[in-house]
């Protein structure tokens, strides 16, 4: 799987085409099972933002992202499967929460969604909504991939605490809970990455992440045979 982090579909800006060509060659040289991208942006105004800023929920950024993943079909072949970000800043001038925008990203694009958990769980903690509650509102048939990692709590001028998606640390057990819930309610086969970029532990430690993903869904889909 070939995971993009710097084309910002999610704008109403143009994406660049030069980066498609590129990643078109990229594709057709490796020829993987999908490709990937994140529903953010990360250019405006001429400015490198450096980072996936989430984008504000609205109908101008959804027609921005539907011509700019028309843009990669044409350059690339496929569409990607685009995954939904963490933010620290609830996106300005959105009219729309996470779940419904989500929803009508892969509507307007026809895409698949790589659904990470951890985003999902960082982003209900900070805006204070329920995640199991926002995932049984996504449109969970076309979920295909699936992400969970770990973050740190970090603190505001203010005292109050929110989590960082830095992929640093080990998954929390609420992104398990979430990953066993998503298996009891997804019709499809599910691959699971366990994302890490940074203060790696010994092996053991991730296998046993590993462990701990298998064992959520398989209880996951048990529940729904039973």
């Amino acid at each position: 799987m070939l995971h993009g982090i710097s084309l910002g579909l999610a704008s109403a800006a143009p994406v660049d085409g030069r980066r498609l060509d590129g990643l078109a060659r990229v594709v057709g040289a490796v020829e993987p099972e999908a490709w990937t991208e994140h529903l953010a942006f990360v250019r405006g105004g001429g400015l490198e933002l450096g980072h996936l800023a989430a984008p504000p929920r609205r109908a101008a950024t959804l027609e921005g992202l539907a011509a700019n993943v028309a843009r990669a079909r044409a350059s690339v072949g496929s569409v990607p499967a685009l995954e939904n970000v963490a933010t620290l800043i609830d996106p300005p001038a959105s009219d729309r929460d996470e779940p419904a925008w989500l929803a009508d990203a892969v509507a307007a694009t026809g895409g698949e969604l790589l659904l990470d958990l951890h985003n999902l769980h960082a982003n209900a903690v900070n805006f204070g909504f329920d995640a199991h509650a926002a995932l049984a509102r996504l449109p969970l048939s076309r979920v295909r991939f699936v992400h969970v990692a770990g973050g740190a709590w970090i603190g505001d001028d203010g005292g109050r605490r929110r989590v960082l998606d830095d992929h640093r640390h080990d998954v929390p057990t609420p992104v398990f809970e979430l990953l066993a819930d998503l298996a009891g309610r997804a019709p499809n086969p599910l691959a699971v990455i366990v994302e890490r970029d940074g203060d790696y532990p010994p092996i053991e430690r991730l296998l046993g992440e590993l462990d701990r993903a298998r064992t959520a869904l398989a209880g996951g889909r048990a529940r729904v045979a039973a």
